[in-house]
């Protein structure tokens, strides 16, 4: 079996790693159970970091911009210090170290790819100050506990989860019949509804029409945050009555009797089970770990597995491991440049993310450049993972990774950056190779192309090194 198994459903083979006899149990073994969280820092629960989004941006909002409005230079420097006071400029970084950590030193990598990818096809876009302080403990919180369950319970948790929420304006949808509706003349909003549809389930394939997406609407009105003077939008989720639209609702064919609360659960379950919503999330799963072009032979088995197990996803995880180790020798698949990076971390022990220690913040100062070093590496290779343009989160397709402008980027990480993050005591040439041996079945070609510089020990000579090896196809995909 080739060793590319191992880069293609987690992250490669570390130093200290031993090579498992049999890679398929090995794989699968790793699905049942959801992995303790490693990071021995700060991890702050999604309730506390709410707290601190409501101290930033209302802080700002109700008190600076009022307080200094005649005065913009006393105004930004207030806002610098309730930026450091918040951790606005901390927390991200902290969460990119819990889950690079996470994917370097886990014992199940495989499920934290599928972690990976679960974050990214519930995706949080950009917005709201949310990758400061929201959408890493979203993906602690609400997606990995899910793994272990069915779809449908990850999509119910999701939807009503508060980032979601928030991140796509569902506390503001109010029904026009409602009671709220009525008194206001506010009305629907149809970004949750029309995401729920289009990305998170049945996709445009189930042929929808834009009345489906107003009735799903009307079906989420009332779900939002629970608004109080204290605590403004970062209320807990709650189902708000007076904003729900009264009477039955059609989605896709299905009639929905008027029932409150209960309406969402119903029609999540109907799209969640929806034969084109498995077959378009088990696709995106295949392209994920297997090609950018899956065909119907790769898909269909984990079809399978989804409808004789009722959409737990275990099941359906291991249908799909059991298939990319099937194709592993005739298919290709690039990755995108966080993957390359944690996979290169956890293949030569390279010196991210910070220690523990070094990343606690006093809340007085800016983070170091140490501190805020990993989430600028992301940036700078284009691929921040809580930082996604779109609601659809990062592209899965070759095509999307492969410009000069990324690719150039990449050469110049391995060539630049990554020689000062490897470790003293492993700069030597013979580690390099052993690293090579443990991850490549061509490692002796790959070798060859670095010989030239076996006695070079300085960063220039790192840089040759790396900037070729991190960079050849087989590095780049699998």
């Amino acid at each position: 079996m080739s060793l590319n198994f191992f880069r293609r459903v987690a992250f490669g083979l570390s130093p200290s790693d031993k090579k498992p006899d049999d890679p398929l149990p090995w794989a699968l073994s790793q699905l049942n159970t959801v992995p303790d969280l490693l990071w021995p820092g700060s991890i702050l629960a999604e309730k506390e970091l709410r707290k601190k989004y409501g101290e930033w941006v209302y802080g700002d909002r109700e008190v600076l911009r009022k307080k200094f409005k005649n005065d913009k230079d006393e105004y930004k420097k207030a806002k610098d210090d309730l930026r450091l006071k918040t951790g606005e400029r901390y927390f991200e970084l902290n969460e990119h170290a819990i889950r690079h950590y996470q994917t370097k030193y886990s014992q199940q990598p495989v499920f934290e790819r599928f972690w990976l990818f679960w974050g990214n096809h519930f995706a949080i876009s950009e917005k709201d100050f949310l990758a400061e302080f929201s959408t890493g403990p979203y993906q602690r919180e609400i997606i990995r506990p899910n793994m272990v369950k069915t779809f449908e319970e990850m999509v119910h948790s999701v939807t009503t989860s508060w980032c979601m929420i928030h991140h796509l304006d569902n506390s503001e949808s109010v029904g026009p019949n409602s009671r709220r509706g009525l008194e206001s003349r506010d009305t629907i909003n149809e970004n949750h509804a029309r995401e729920l549809l289009e990305l998170h389930t049945v996709s445009p394939s189930a042929g929808y029409t834009q009345e489906d997406v107003i009735q799903l609407a009307y079906i989420m009105t009332g779900w939002g945050h629970k608004w109080s003077r204290k605590n403004l939008e970062t209320g807990d989720v709650w189902f708000d009555q007076e904003k729900h639209q009264k009477g039955d609702k059609q989605v896709l064919g299905v009639k929905y009797k008027n029932d409150a609360k209960r309406e969402l659960g119903k029609v999540i379950h109907d799209l969640a089970t929806h034969p084109v919503c498995i077959e378009f999330v088990s696709t995106k799963l295949c392209r994920h770990f297997i090609t950018d072009e899956p065909t119907s032979e790769m898909i269909n088995p984990v079809i399978e597995a989804w409808n004789k197990s009722n959409g737990n996803l275990i099941e359906i995880h291991k249908a799909v491991i059991k298939q990319a180790f099937k194709y592993n020798d005739t298919t290709h698949k690039f990755h995108p440049p966080e993957i390359w990076l944690m996979q290169l971390s956890r293949m030569f022990d390279l010196n991210i993310p910070l220690s523990a220690d070094r990343m606690n913040y006093n809340f007085k100062s800016r983070p170091t450049n140490r501190q805020r070093q990993l989430s600028w590496i992301l940036r700078e290779i284009g691929h921040s993972p809580y930082r996604a343009k779109q609601p659809n989160g990062w592209s899965d397709v070759e095509a999307d990774w492969v410009s000069p402008e990324l690719l150039l980027r990449r050469f110049w990480f391995a060539s630049v950056e990554l020689p000062r993050l490897v470790k003293s005591e492993n700069q030597l040439h013979d580690f390099i190779i052993s690293c090579l041996k443990n991850n490549f079945d061509n490692y002796e070609s790959m070798a060859s192309l670095i010989h030239q510089f076996r006695f070079g020990t300085t960063e220039k000579d790192l840089g040759r090194k790396f900037g070729v090896i991190c960079n050849l196809p087989g590095v780049l995909k699998v």
